[in-house]
Formats: C-alpha cells, structure tokens, sequence
C-alpha cells in the first residue's frame, strides 16, 4: 500500500497543475494499492470542488466506494499524538491531513507516499526518525 496525500489527488484530475505529468507517470502504482485518510480526503476534495467543480470531488468519493482508493481510520488511541505531532512541526506548520499521513505511516510500517509537499513530507519523520520516500520527487 501506497499512502497518497491531497495535493497528488488533485494534481491527478488538474492537467494545469503543476504535477499532474507526474501524477500520471505515478498511475501506474496504483496496482499496489493506494490508501489514504480522512483529513486528506476532506481537503482533496474541498480543492476540487473549489477550484474544478463538484464532479471532481464526487468522482473521487466514487473512487472510495468501489474500492480504488482505501481509507485507513485513525483509531480513537491514536488521537492523542497528533497535537504533539502538530507542535513538533510548527514551524512548519503541520495541518490535520499530514499529521494524519504520519500516523499512517506509521500503521504501514513504512513512508512511501505519493505526494507534491516535497517541503513539509522532507522534514517529517515518521517514528520520530524514519523519512517518508516521495515516489514522485524527481
């Protein structure tokens, strides 16, 4: 499983964007399963919608309900990191999505993720030390 964050979602469906060329070239990760939260979920489509239309966002609500794009719960025990992990990062700062990719990252015991935040997801560190791999950073 691949964690994906917002702003690569958005770039996906906006050929303006630009990271959309290498969302696509990304595409094909896809096999290996793509899996994200509900934070990031909440702000991909609130981009979409705002700057695309409503159709985006719903075709990426479509995405969920048939299984292309899983969504990992945060669980009620891990709640209570994430205002730590906010001021951790505050300089950069850290929002409700990143922080919930970090713990993510941590349920998969990795931080491959597909994103276009090479600044914040190059400062974080997962388990207070591992890096996170962008698969789209040149």
């Amino acid at each position: 499983m691949i964690a994906v964050d917002a702003g690569f979602l958005y770039a996906l469906v906006d050929r303006s964007d630009a990271w959309h060329v290498r969302a696509a070239v990304a595409l094909p990760t896809a096999q290996e399963g793509w899996i994200t939260t509900w934070p990031v979920l909440t702000e991909a489509t609130h981009l979409m919608t705002r700057r695309l239309g409503n159709r985006f966002a719903q075709a990426l609500m479509d995405e969920v309900v048939d299984g292309g794009l899983l969504v990992w719960d945060i669980t009620p025990d891990k709640l209570s990191r994430i205002p730590s992990m906010m001021q951790r990062y505050a300089n950069l700062p850290m929002d409700l999505a990143d922080a919930s990719l970090m713990l993510l990252a941590e349920h998969l015991g990795h931080g491959r993720i597909l994103t276009t935040d090479q600044r914040d997801f190059g400062s974080y560190r997962w388990k207070s030390r591992k890096p996170f791999h962008n698969l789209l950073a040149a």
